[in-house]
């Protein structure tokens, strides 16, 4: 993991605290160190404080996106920008998650493990063995990761209605009755 902020003490409670779950992290003060190591070093998750010098964590995050993709957890960390707004924009911008300053250590240990759950089950191969095209098996990827149907078109830039016509055909092809069962089919439960 990569923890991203320019207060040192900060950086040292989180590297602690994530050692203490068993995760090995790294540090980065800046905007520009942080890219750099995502670039030299395998990084499974990164904690990026919004307000960095130089680049902000925003520009980070955006520069990350385009060079890894979603693949890549990114939670945004601050205790200024608090707000509302300041939530959402970071989520809109690409973040998966938004802690806000001061939080409590269990917390951020059991975000940091829903979201490398979330990264592992995406990663799984859904689909295989019932015939569904790449797209389709991406659609129920989404939506077994708990995404709706207008979510999943934001994210995958097409039409509800495309979506829609997928999960048809996801529905189909498994045997299942309705979304649910689409779901749990996918996570490998028996559909009665």
């Amino acid at each position: 993991m990569l923890v991203v902020d320019d207060d040192e003490r900060f950086r040292a409670f989180v590297a602690a605290t994530l050692r203490t779950a068993g995760f090995e992290s790294i540090e980065a003060a800046t905007g520009p160190e942080a890219l750099a190591c995502a670039d030299a070093v395998p990084i499974d998750l990164i904690l990026l404080d919004v307000q960095l010098p130089g680049i902000s964590g925003y520009e980070v995050c955006r520069t990350l996106r385009d060079r890894f993709g979603e693949s890549l957890p990114i939670v945004f960390v601050s205790g200024v920008r608090t707000d509302a707004l300041d939530r959402v924009a970071g989520l809109l911008l690409g973040s998966d998650d938004y802690l806000v300053k001061p939080f409590a250590p269990d917390e951020l240990v059991a975000r940091v493990c829903a979201l490398l759950r979330r990264r592992e089950r995406a990663r799984a191969p859904i689909g295989n063995g019932w015939g569904l095209t790449p797209r389709e098996a991406e659609v129920l990827g989404l939506l077994a990761s708990g995404l709706g149907q207008a979510e999943i078109a934001s994210r995958l830039v097409i039409s509800p209605k495309t979506v829609g016509t997928h999960i048809e055909h996801i529905l189909r092809k498994t045997g299942a009755r309705n979304r649910a069962q689409a779901v749990a089919f996918a996570h490998g439960a028996a559909i009665s």
